[in-house]
């Protein structure tokens, strides 16, 4: 069976208390983009959450105290998510960021929800307000009205220090079963992920600098916290690639899962709650993440490393600029040659597109200018785009 990209939401048929997921395709959300309801749900003058990096010790995996105390301190602020729409409920992870009551999880586990509760670990439950909703880092911001006491902050990191072989920790839901920890380490960094947002010429947009995981992550853990042995969280669960199904077509761990990296979540979350959306560095460009070396020979470019460009949306940043894509052939099995290719943004080394994604999400706004160093014929030239937001 061909791997499949998957979104962690379980599927609860109405009136169940404990996850029972029932349908494949509802499990199938990054495939299937709309766009979630918005609400003004944060009170006027509510303050923003403080997003800044924690600091602590680091506590070593091989002491098993101290991953009890671990999680001991990070599952108070973890909470399940109901989203209500009158025929199939869906459940999925958020996790508590200040003590306003604002809660974190991805825009797919809450999408078309006519009601969304919230339920805490010591069994209070409460109804969420939509603060608002960005389908690009598939990222949402709830906000529940809850006592102090209930709240339990969890600290945010800084996902430019993570590296690969450190370990990490996930805590959510599987399947329902609430308050669920799970260990593993950071596979890879920069991988890119489809956001929930079509593209003006069709498919979706791209979410970069995404995490990857094998710590178990499952349906129901999705908008949960990937958190580090400091009890930061570094990442919000999101996605799981598997080839395996239960026979009730319910994904299942492969042990490669994705998480969005907390550097993009502070910056969506802080531009929800202040003005209800979040507008995504935007250049116009598609690439090939990676290419083989007889598609490299064949497109005559000078070096294996760069990302190639094989279209550039009409009207757009890099339309404006001079990006030049591939010229079309009546070969529809080959890249179309002529096409030019980045080798840097901003003096950045750019290897594959997924460099060029990681540098957007975590070093542009819109209305910022960047550099692009391309090769065309055989020489380097220097392009000026100025970003925008995307469509």
């Amino acid at each position: 069976m061909r791997a499949r990209w998957v979104g962690l939401v379980v599927l609860v048929p109405l009136l169940l208390s404990l996850a029972c997921a029932n349908g494949q395709a509802a499990l199938l959300e990054l495939s299937t983009p709309v766009t979630a309801p918005q609400s003004s749900g944060s009170a006027p003058g509510a303050p923003l959450p403080t997003l800044s990096p924690a600091s602590g010790p680091t506590l070593p995996l091989a002491a098993s105290g101290d991953l009890v105390a671990l999680y001991q301190r990070v599952n108070p602020g973890v909470v399940l998510i109901r989203a209500l729409n009158g025929t199939s409920d869906s459940q999925g992870t958020g996790f508590v960021i200040d003590r306003s009551g604002y809660v974190v999880t991805n825009q797919h586990v809450i999408v078309d929800a006519t009601a969304i509760e919230v339920d805490f670990p010591s069994g209070a439950k409460y109804w969420a307000d939509l603060v608002g909703s960005d389908p690009n880092s598939d990222l949402a911001v709830l906000r529940v009205d809850a006592p102090a006491d209930q709240l339990t902050p969890l600290p945010l990191g800084d996902s430019s220090q993570v590296q690969v072989g450190e370990f990490v920790v996930a805590i959510g839901n599987p399947f329902g079963l609430s308050g669920t920890m799970t260990v593993g380490i950071v596979s890879a960094l920069g991988r890119t992920l489809d956001s929930e947002q079509p593209a003006p010429g069709g498919g979706l947009f791209s979410s970069g600098d995404i995490i990857q995981t094998d710590a178990a992550i499952n349906p129901g853990n999705s908008g949960g916290p990937l958190v580090n042995l400091r009890g930061e969280v570094i990442g919000v669960n999101r996605a799981i690639r598997t080839e395996s199904f239960t026979v009730t077509g319910n994904p299942t761990n492969s042990g490669v899962g994705f998480a969005i990296p907390v550097n993009l979540v502070q910056r969506v979350v802080a531009a929800l709650i202040e003005g209800g959306e979040y507008q995504y560095p935007y250049l116009g460009i598609s690439s090939m993440n990676d290419l083989d070396l007889q598609t490299i020979e064949a497109l005559d470019l000078p070096l294996t490393t760069g990302a190639y460009v094989t279209s550039v949306t009409p009207g757009s940043p890099a339309d404006e600029a001079g990006v030049r894509a591939g010229r079309a052939t009546t070969d529809p099995t080959q890249l179309p040659p002529g096409g030019d290719l980045i080798i840097a943004i901003d003096g950045v080394p750019v290897r594959q597109f997924s460099d060029l994604m990681t540098y957007l999400v975590n070093n542009t706004d819109v209305g910022q200018v960047v550099t692009l160093t391309v090769l065309r014929g055989g020489e380097e030239v220097d392009l000026d785009i100025t970003i925008g937001a995307r469509p």
